[in-house]
């Protein structure tokens, strides 16, 4: 007997669909089932300006396949040399939807971030007094400091801080990893929210490193103990609206994956829904499945939920590709490591 389940079509605030040959074959993996989603803008090079968010955006419409509708949201890099007028500026143009924060150095294509933060406090508070969310990739590259502390450590070195520093200002912690980034957003007031993304609700760090490492679980930030991944699970189907779904899909050729230097990151977007529709009803939280993935997102970016559904039915074993086959090389699609049987119909 199969069960349906029926959404608002969903949204993703936080992917990377990479630009070139890379974005014309991952981008539809996307556009199928999501209605909208944060671009990530750490290209090489980056997407620092908003003429660069505009050639951007328009490099993604072009590759879209005719037929589907998807709405990239466009974000700006912030570097210490940004221009607060020229972020305020592609916000009142409705260009861009967010600016992104990486520590330099923090992960993939990150050597242009910010190291000296009061140097980037203009625009900060420009973004404070505008409206305009930071994204946040919370972790601190101390080499002294753990990989496995990096985001605890940078709650309390650099979050907090620059959020006492400048108030009003909305961010969204993005991707978090640990108990300690759930209990900093349920502690804290309205301006603050969490992206969680599909891969660290179901792995650990033991999926990562038992049994021989796991270059394709690999991502930063690196999963963490048990005791995280099951304080992510409460945090995502707990119906709060300060966490929401952004998946963080992250698409990187086998070659540079399997490699003596191996790239982060998870590519989810094919299967994202079907694994979750797996978490929510292992939690007996299918009623809260919407809110997650439709509802909260749009709620604290200040947009509308989309007006059409998607049903998601379970039935029999779901199979999705081992591999998306691009012109730069084939992209292994992330493995839940049980089986699948709600799918998007």
């Amino acid at each position: 007997m199969s069960q349906i389940l029926t959404l608002r079509r969903p949204d993703d605030w936080h992917l990377h669909l990479r630009d070139g040959a890379m974005l014309g074959a991952v981008l539809p993996e996307s556009a199928r089932h999501f209605a909208r989603a944060i671009i990530m803008p750490n290209l090489v090079p980056p997407v620092v300006t908003a003429r660069d968010a505009r050639a951007y955006r328009e490099r993604i419409l072009t590759a879209l396949p005719e037929g589907m509708d998807f709405t990239p949201l466009m974000t700006l890099y912030l570097t210490e040399e940004t221009d607060p007028d020229d972020v305020a500026a592609a916000h009142a143009e409705g260009l861009i939807t967010a600016v992104k924060l990486y520590p330099a150095g923090a992960t993939t294509n990150s050597a242009s971030g910010v190291r000296d933060f009061d140097k980037v406090r203009p625009v900060l508070e420009k973004m404070a007094e505008i409206g305009l969310p930071l994204c946040v990739h919370g972790e601190v590259t101390d080499p002294e400091i753990d990989i496995f502390d990096r985001e605890a450590v940078f709650i309390d070195r650099v979050l907090d801080p620059v959020r006492r520093a400048t108030p009003g200002l909305r961010v969204v912690m993005e991707h978090i990893t640990t108990r300690d980034g759930v209990e900093y957003v349920t502690a804290n007031d309205r301006d603050l929210a969490a992206t969680i993304t599909t891969h660290h609700l179901v792995i650990n760090r033991n999926h990562l490193l038992v049994g021989g490492i796991k270059p394709h679980y690999y991502c930063l930030p690196v999963a963490k103990r048990e005791e995280h991944r099951l304080a992510l699970r409460r945090a995502a189907t707990s119906g709060d609206a300060r966490f929401f779904l952004g998946t963080d899909s992250a698409p990187h050729t086998d070659p540079l994956k399997q490699s003596a230097c191996g790239c982060a990151g998870c590519f989810t977007a094919p299967n994202t829904m079907s694994i979750l529709a797996h978490v929510f009803e292992e939690e007996n939280a299918l009623n809260r499945l919407e809110g997650f993935t439709s509802l909260h997102g749009p709620a604290f970016y200040g947009l509308p939920p989309n007006e059409a559904q998607i049903t998601l039915t379970k039935g029999d074993t779901v199979t999705y590709p081992d591999k998306i086959e691009t012109d730069d090389g084939p992209v292994t699609v992330f493995d839940p490591g049980f089986a699948l049987h709600w799918q998007v119909t």
